[in-house]
C-alpha cells in the first residue's frame, strides 16, 4: 500500500525541456513576455506571440524572426500543436481560459498572474560557463532569485568550483578602468581559473588579493616615464606559460584593445601556436569620463567621439595623427596618455576651436582616488601643471565636457 505524504515547500519537479524545433505559444505582450521571449528564442523554440499589442522589445525580437506575432486576442485553437504554453495577458479570466484549453491539450502551461494555478512554474535562471541553474522555492521569488544570485556570484568568483574542464592557452582580459566591480563577468569567471595572471599597473590590483595562493602573479608594469616591462617579456611569457600547459590570463587596464597592445599579444600566441580568448573590458576613454559625469557624446551637443593616443607629441614624426583635422571637428576628443603634453595637445586644437572650449581632465578615474579638474583649451596646459595632474588621466575636450556644471546636484 502505497502512502502519499505530504510535502513541505517546493513541490514541483524541476526539469529540462527541449524546445528546439517546437511550438511554444506565449499569450500577451507586456513585460512578462518580454522577460520570457530572449531565453526562450536562444532555446530553439518556435515562438508564436498573441496579443493585440506587445512592447517595443516584444516587437523587435519578432523584426528580427525570433517569433511570430498575431496580432488579435486570444482565440480557440491558437495552442493546437503547441507543447509549452505562457499565459502572460493583464486579465485573469483570459490567463484561466488558456490554462484549462492547454490542461485539455495534455500541454504544460506557465500562468503569470497566479503561478500555482498553472501546471509549470518558472525558475529563477541563470547561466554561467555552459551550466542553466534553475532555483524554485515554492513561489517565494525573491528567495529563489537569492539564492540564483548567490550560486552565480560563487561559481564566477571561483569560490564553488563546477569541476569544469580547465581552460587552455591565454585569455586577453580587459579590467576596466580601474574599479574591480567594472570587470566583466566573464573577465572575472576567467580570472578565477587562472594558473598564471600577468597583470598591468593600470589592471585592477584588488582582483589579485582574491586569487589562491598557487596562482602566479606576473607584474608587467609599464609605468609612465619610468621602468617598464619590455613588449618581448610579456609575449614570451605569455607563450611559454602557456605551452608549459598552464591557463595564462593576460590582464589589462581597460580594453585590451584600445591602446592596449592587445593584438600584438594576440599575434604573439597565433604565431607560437597558443588559442587566445578574448575578453573586452570597458573601456577608461569612455567609462571614467561618464563616472566623472562627462558624457563624451550627448544628443544635439556632439555627434562624434574621437580617441586619441597621445603618446607621442603632435609635431612628432611618428604621430598618425592629423591634428588639423582633429580641431576642425565639432564633437569630443578623448586623449589617453597625454598629460605630459596636454599643453601641445590643447595647441594643435586651439588651431580650429575657440580656447574656451571645455576640458575635463581625470586623474585615477573610478578609484578612491579620482580627481577631476575642469579646465579650457586655452589654460589647460597650466592647469595641468598646476594641480599636479599625473598619470593615469584622461583629457576630455568639447562641448561635453562642461555639461556637468549644469547638474543641480553637483553643483
Amino acid at each position: 500500500m502505497w502512502m502519499l505524504l505530504p510535502m513541505h515547500g517546493e513541490q514541483h519537479y524541476l526539469v529540462g525541456l527541449d524546445l528546439a524545433g517546437r511550438k511554444v505559444v506565449v499569450v500577451g505582450g507586456g513585460t512578462v513576455a518580454q522577460r520570457r521571449l530572449p531565453r526562450l528564442v536562444a532555446a530553439g523554440a518556435l515562438v508564436e506571440v498573441v496579443s493585440p499589442e506587445v512592447t517595443p522589445a516584444v516587437q523587435g525580437i519578432v523584426e528580427a524572426g525570433g517569433a511570430v506575432w498575431h496580432e488579435r486576442r486570444y482565440a480557440p485553437g491558437d495552442l493546437d500543436g503547441a507543447w509549452y504554453v505562457l499565459a502572460c495577458t493583464s486579465d485573469p479570466e483570459v490567463n484561466a481560459r488558456i490554462t484549462a484549453d492547454a490542461t485539455d491539450l495534455r500541454v504544460f502551461c506557465v500562468r503569470a498572474d497566479v503561478a500555482v494555478k498553472g501546471t509549470a512554474v518558472t525558475p529563477a535562471v541563470g547561466g554561467h560557463d555552459g551550466l542553466l541553474l534553475g532555483v524554485l522555492a515554492g513561489g517565494q521569488h525573491r528567495r529563489s532569485a537569492a539564492v540564483r544570485d548567490g550560486l552565480l556570484a560563487a561559481l564566477r568568483d571561483g569560490s564553488l568550483s563546477d569541476q569544469h574542464d580547465q581552460p587552455a592557452g591565454v585569455a586577453l582580459v580587459g579590467g576596466g578602468p580601474g574599479d574591480p566591480d567594472l570587470i566583466t563577468v566573464r573577465g572575472r569567471r576567467l580570472l578565477a581559473r587562472a594558473d598564471v595572471v600577468v597583470a598591468d599597473r593600470l589592471a585592477p590590483m584588488e582582483l589579485l588579493d582574491e586569487l589562491p595562493p598557487h596562482v602566479e602573479v606576473v607584474d608587467a608594469a609599464k609605468i609612465p616615464y619610468g621602468r617598464a616591462a619590455t613588449q618581448d617579456f610579456i609575449n614570451t611569457t605569455l607563450v611559454d606559460n602557456a605551452k608549459a600547459g598552464k591557463f595564462v590570463v593576460r590582464l589589462k587596464g581597460g580594453d585590451p584593445y584600445v591602446f592596449g597592445r592587445g593584438f600584438e599579444e594576440l599575434i604573439a600566441c597565433a604565431e607560437a601556436g597558443v588559442p587566445v580568448t578574448v575578453v573586452p573590458g570597458v573601456t577608461s576613454a569612455f567609462g571614467v569620463p561618464a563616472l566623472a559625469d562627462v558624457p563624451v557624446t550627448h544628443r544635439g551637443v556632439a555627434h562624434e567621439v574621437v580617441v586619441v593616443s597621445g603618446h607621442v607629441a603632435p609635431d612628432d614624426e611618428r604621430s598618425l595623427v592629423d591634428w588639423d583635422a582633429l580641431a576642425r571637428l565639432r564633437g569630443t576628443v578623448v586623449i589617453l596618455m597625454g598629460v605630459e603634453r596636454a599643453g601641445a595637445f590643447a595647441a594643435a586644437l586651439r588651431a580650429g576651436r575657440p580656447g574656451a572650449t571645455p576640458v575635463s581632465v581625470i586623474q585615477e578615474g573610478s578609484t578612491r582616488a579620482q580627481r577631476v579638474v575642469q579646465s579650457t583649451l586655452d589654460s589647460l596646459g597650466h592647469d595641468v601643471v598646476e594641480r599636479g595632474i599625473r598619470p593615469p588621466a584622461i583629457i576630455v575636450v568639447g562641448p561635453v565636457a562642461g555639461l556637468a556644471r549644469e547638474l543641480p546636484f553637483r553643483a
